[in-house]
């Protein structure tokens, strides 16, 4: 098949590479000439807008968009419409809010273009393992793009799947995220709790090997701790300001909105929160509370 890709970041062009490796046509752009240039060499055939891109596509065409959510994501959908023909399919690989998702989606549903939203995980390592894909759109058009899922999935009976009607495939990502940031949460608690424990001098990347095989919290995201920890287990140089890309948040507002407890995904969230305050006001206002009504000493900054 071939297919045109916007957006040749990293993940971007991780997917690109995968692409060309099973036998498909990429036509790649993106804004930094610089990074199509780059990809060139290695089979895309680059252009430097989007109407030349469109141009090199057969119709019906197929345009997945690896972009941040919000504006760029936006603009590009605007730019998309009056240059794509009806029966072309826009697919949106990034994490974009659902809710974004089925507005734009009814959007180009008005111009005859086909959606597909494919919330993407993998991260650096889809190149070699593979990327779940969780795919919301028509049925007959997921199945039209199924030689593609096939490629960048870490099998083509595996790791990805149509999981219901537009918006969904963003829906089950930003859950998937929700998770994420609970597991990584009790990864990171667990491990601050061996570090503290001086008396036993505990090494840490050995406990994390021990707990890849055969225990019942072994995961990627161990082994990737595990590798972490090897590389140097005091985190020096490491500032402990932990960012969020939105997903977590989407997680813990639809959980309110459904009347779904998620207290663990909800903490998670808010500990990053916690992690980028240098100086809490909160925790300096509790020392305050309890010097007044407990006669507790205040520790004073020098």
């Amino acid at each position: 098949m071939e297919l045109g890709i916007v957006g040749l970041g990293r993940m971007g062009s991780n997917m690109a590479r995968r692409l060309l490796r099973a036998g498909h046509r990429v036509v790649g752009y993106d804004l930094d000439v610089d990074k199509t240039r780059e990809m060139t060499p290695e089979g895309v055939e680059g252009v430097f807008s989007l109407a030349d891109m469109v141009s090199k596509l057969t119709a019906p065409r197929v345009v997945w968009m690896m972009l941040p959510a919000g504006d760029a994501t936006e603009r590009t959908i605007e730019a998309l419409i009056p240059l794509l023909a009806r029966g072309d399919v826009v697919i949106d690989g990034g994490n974009s809010n659902y809710k974004d998702t089925l507005r734009r989606g009814a959007r180009l549903r008005e111009h005859g273009l086909h959606f597909v939203d494919v919330g993407t995980s993998g991260g650096i390592w889809g190149l070699s393992e593979g990327y779940s894909l969780m795919i919301g759109g028509e049925e007959a058009i997921v199945q039209r793009l199924r030689p593609i899922f096939e490629t960048l999935a870490p099998a083509a009976d595996r790791g990805w799947g149509h999981v219901g009607p537009m918006g969904a495939g963003h829906f089950v990502k930003m859950v998937h995220n929700g998770i994420e940031y609970g597991v990584m949460q009790a990864y990171a608690e667990g491990f601050e709790l061996l570090h503290a424990k001086k008396e036993f001098d505990l090494d840490l990347h050995q406990i994390a090997e021990i707990w890849r095989f055969g225990s019942v919290v072994r995961s990627w995201l161990l082994d990737l701790t595990a590798a972490a920890l090897a590389d140097d287990q005091t985190l020096s140089g490491v500032k402990g300001w932990v960012a969020d890309s939105g997903e977590g948040r989407w997680t813990v507002a639809e959980a309110v909105d459904l009347d779904v407890p998620a207290p663990i995904i909800t903490l998670a969230l808010l500990m990053r929160l916690v992690s980028r305050q240098d100086a809490s006001y909160a925790a300096k206002l509790l020392a305050v509370m309890r010097s007044k009504f407990g006669g507790h000493e205040v520790m004073r900054d020098e």
